[in-house]
């Protein structure tokens, strides 16, 4: 145990450094040690979006993708898409999210499979959504492969959870944002817990609900007890940092852990990066 100790020491001391003072760009040094260590400096930078420090979370992730981490470049493309921080900008979400897919980030290429059925990264475009859903299906996305499905009119079997998660996406994907949160609540409300999930997402950013951390704790914290592995590493990052939740280091790694036991990349990258 104290060597596992010592091993998180740096993390924790850079998390708490950075996130217990009032938010402020970081210098040239800290910034550069966020790079050498990008799991790190990932996990820094949605710790940051979380509190809407969205300038910040910007810096931070510019300077990874930069240096061609796909993840990074996927959440600059939330920071232009939702107009987090910065003008709104589907086009410019749409070449950031490309970067991120070709980067090998499955998450940018099933949003991207799923927004490009609509207009909302500009012009609707089934071919290229096509083309990114099955990129996202090669890299081992479940629900991308749904998704596919539903584009194609597949005759392939589906459950009926898949298919209402898969209905709500695009709901969210098309800016019909109360509409989406509907569903998702629904979804939650008949067992399946990736709708708490994608609800505490919503909350976070204050997309089509108000904007409550501690609500979107609360959501979270419901879906990772029933073991989304999505859901324990948002509450992760969230106890980690007290962001929305009273500080738990002890119970942020043990999520972390189960999180990355269940193959998540986002934890299993930053449990490898302590």
């Amino acid at each position: 145990m104290p060597r596992l100790a010592s091993r998180l020491a740096p993390l924790a001391l850079l998390l708490l450094m950075s996130l217990s003072a009032p938010a402020e760009m970081l210098g040239q040094d800290d910034l550069a040690e966020l790079v050498r260590r990008p799991a790190i400096g990932l996990y820094k930078g949605y710790a940051e979006f979380k509190m809407a420090h969205y300038a910040e979370a910007r810096q931070i992730w510019t300077a990874l993708a930069e240096r061609g981490m796909g993840e990074a470049w996927f959440n600059l493309g939330i920071l232009a898409e939702d107009g987090l921080g910065e003008p709104r900008d589907g086009p410019e979400a749409r070449r950031r999210y490309e970067q991120a897919a070709r980067a090998g980030s499955r998450n940018a290429a099933l949003r991207l499979g799923i927004a490009l059925q609509s207009g909302r990264l500009g012009s609707r475009d089934l071919a290229a959504a096509r083309q990114w859903l099955k990129a996202a299906t090669d890299l081992g996305d479940e629900e991308a492969l749904t998704q596919l499905a539903l584009l194609e009119g597949s005759a392939q079997p589906l459950s009926e959870r898949d298919r209402e998660l898969a209905q709500a996406r695009r709901l969210e994907a098309d800016g019909s944002l109360m509409e989406a949160a509907a569903a998702y609540r629904a979804l939650a409300e008949a067992g399946d817990p990736r709708g708490w999930t994608r609800l505490a997402w919503l909350h976070e950013a204050g997309r089509g609900v108000s904007r409550d951390l501690a609500e979107a704790a609360r959501l979270f914290r419901r879906a990772a007890e029933a073991l989304d592995p999505e859901a324990q590493y948002a509450l992760a990052v969230m106890l980690e940092t007290g962001a929305g939740q009273r500080r738990d280091p002890e119970e942020a790694l043990g999520l972390l852990r189960s999180a990355a036991r269940a193959g998540y990349p986002p934890a299993v990258d930053a449990l490898s990066a302590r």
